[in-house]
């Protein structure tokens, strides 16, 4: 491989003295186990060089703000397929793997979760392997990765002396292990949605209810296509991959798989908390209406008569003459109205409309 360039962390059409914001971060164990955990980034050449030993290179690059210098490190030093690196420079990528041969190109998703506000964004990262390197290339800071740092600056003797794939290993069984906190605290909000519902459903408790349903959706539509990524790594013969480790793959997959199927019995609770929101509101405006009739129903008879005779009863309206006094007809009229309006009080009371 041809040597890195004198100036790698700068941009080629930048101006002078501008320092790239690629964030380059080098671990290297040597052919005699020796671990360098900040070797310089002018010298990756010679680690990846050194083919008894085992070098990871994260690079860091910020929303995207250099890829001019993360491209020169990948085509330049490590001699990786345009392609591929065109898929790793651009995001939006499903999970996938490619095989070039003496390397593999992984795409692989984390999320990032806030308990918070049931907020949830998926992180790709971007994955090179090969025989005796590992080179990871992401936009955000993934606190998996700088957990597996400290690992291995905690004990540096092991943590790479089973080669990069073993490695790679660890990175995708923290990476799945991230998602099952997400899960249980989204079944803890629905389970909380729920009782919202039957206690009293409003707009919030709707709202709340397809917050998590987008989240539940992120992460589903992220799981199936990781699902076959791991899967191929743990049954698939690659050259960078070694037979006896395809076996720790095959722990994540399962792990992966067991995630996958909760993420789909917290679809179905979803969906039945919202058929529940929705029968509730749809039973609340059948009480509102039925309450509505009833009220209608009671003030009919005393629409009626006022309507009818007019109810001026001390006026000159009621011209007709008759044995009976004017206020005996007031008081006689008022009661046929009292019992028109309490009769279907009664009536709905009893056979127990509301």
């Amino acid at each position: 491989m041809s040597a890195l360039p004198a100036e790698p962390l700068r941009r080629e059409a930048s101006p002078p003295n501008v320092v790239s914001r690629l964030h380059i971060r080098v671990v290297y164990r040597n052919a005699q186990g020796e671990i360098h955990l900040d070797w310089p980034a002018d010298k990756i050449q010679e680690a990846v060089d050194d083919a008894d030993g085992t070098v990871w290179v994260d690079l860091e690059d910020p929303d995207s703000a250099d890829e001019t210098a993360a491209e020169a490190i990948l085509l330049d030093l490590f001699k990786f397929h345009p392609l591929a690196v065109e898929d790793a420079l651009k995001e939006a990528h499903v999970p996938k793997i490619d095989d070039w041969g003496d390397y593999l190109y992984i795409v692989f998703h984390t999320i990032d979760f806030c308990p918070e506000t049931d907020h949830l964004r998926l992180h790709e990262l971007d994955v090179f392997i090969g025989k005796n390197y590992l080179v990871t290339y992401h936009n955000e800071p993934l606190h998996f990765l700088d957990q597996d740092r400290k690992n291995i600056e905690r004990d540096p003797s092991n943590r790479l002396r089973h080669g990069p794939d073993h490695l790679l290993y660890h990175f995708l069984d923290l990476a799945v292990a991230d998602i099952l906190p997400a899960i249980e605290h989204l079944d803890e909000a629905i389970d909380d949605a729920q009782e919202e519902v039957f206690r009293r459903p409003t707009p919030r408790t709707l709202q709340e209810i397809f917050k998590v349903k987008r989240s539940a959706l992120k992460i589903h539509r992220m799981l199936s296509p990781e699902r076959e990524v791991l899967n191929r790594l743990a049954r698939d013969s690659y050259s960078p991959i070694s037979e006896g480790h395809r076996i720790y793959f095959r722990d994540v997959y399962d792990h992966l798989v067991r995630v996958h199927d909760l993420s789909e019995s917290l679809r179905d609770l979803i969906s039945g908390a919202l058929d529940t929101y929705l029968s509730a509101i749809s039973n609340r405006t059948n009480d509102i209406m039925k309450a509505l009739t009833v009220v209608t129903v009671m003030f009919l008879p005393m629409s009626f008569l006022s309507g009818f005779f007019g109810m001026n009863f001390f006026g000159e309206n009621l011209n007709f003459h008759v044995p009976l006094p004017k206020m005996f007809l007031f008081v006689l009229t008022c009661l046929f109205m009292a019992v028109g309006f309490i009769a279907p009080w009664v009536l709905a009371y009893r056979r127990k409309w509301f």
